[in-house]
């Protein structure tokens, strides 16, 4: 039986999981719950747990404070969130999975599957590339893929497209990355220093562009040209400087 302790400051969700558990998961036994950073960390010390169900943001703190702070024990991480802006910190610490809410019981199963119970390393052995503070200005960007998540340099993006309620992300090796969100919740987090939104279907990243076209176009130094809105024509003319 894998020992789970549940973390999250919801009574809601604390049940929710600890029911889905029961119904779905026999494997796994739930020998606690906390709602905040400090309680988890003395609760972990206590009990020792296989695995944490951790919300990352709490009362008093971090799902990430409770792992700097429980460095030589030996435990996995599913990471279960509103929020997917911390994504590549989970990765980078270590976590099996990184699950946004509300919970589905298939993703939890499939995260589930990832356990290795045969890990001996400490969470601090597992966490050495986790160096980055919260308030460091990101570098990359976290898309969550339908088989798990793809890290991308923002440098790396060219343009995203908008596609229904889906964007397209074109990178600079060719790859194209279709992603369930719309272009407007990635132009909140794509610096804005970097990528201007010329178009209400695009988002742009100004280093790739090599000319603007007084027809109301945008040619990228990869020969692409897109459009540019007219409520946006001044913006991006302002932006480019010309």
């Amino acid at each position: 039986m894998i020992k789970t302790l549940i973390i999250d400051d919801e009574p809601i969700i604390r049940q929710g999981l600890i029911r889905l558990i029961e119904d779905e998961i026999p494997n796994l036994t739930v020998i606690g719950e906390c709602e905040s950073v400090s309680e988890a960390v003395t609760v972990i010390k206590a009990i020792k747990p296989d695995l944490l169900l951790l919300d990352i943001n709490l009362p008093d703190g971090y799902g990430f404070d409770i792992v700097n702070q429980t460095p030589d024990l030996n435990y996995q991480i599913i990471f279960i969130t509103a929020y997917d802006e911390y994504a590549i910190k989970a990765i980078k610490l270590g976590a099996i999975d990184y699950i946004l809410k509300p919970v589905d019981a298939d993703e939890l199963l499939e995260a589930i599957k990832k356990l290795n119970p045969s890990n001996t390393k400490t969470i601090s052995q597992r966490t050495q590339v986790a160096k980055e503070s919260l308030d460091q200005k990101p570098k990359r960007i976290v898309l969550r893929l339908q088989d798990g998540f793809q890290v991308i340099e923002f440098e790396d993006i060219i343009y995203c497209k908008s596609d229904g309620s889906y964007t397209i992300f074109f990178i600079n090796n060719g790859e194209k990355i279709m992603v369930s969100k719309s272009v407007k919740e990635y132009e909140k987090q794509l610096p804005d220093n970097l990528f201007i939104r010329n178009h209400q279907s695009f988002l742009t990243n100004i280093k790739y562009i090599s000319k603007f076209e007084k027809e109301g176009y945008l040619l990228l130094k990869n020969k692409t040209r897109i459009p540019v809105s007219t409520r946006k024509k001044e913006e991006v003319i302002k932006r480019l400087h010309l």
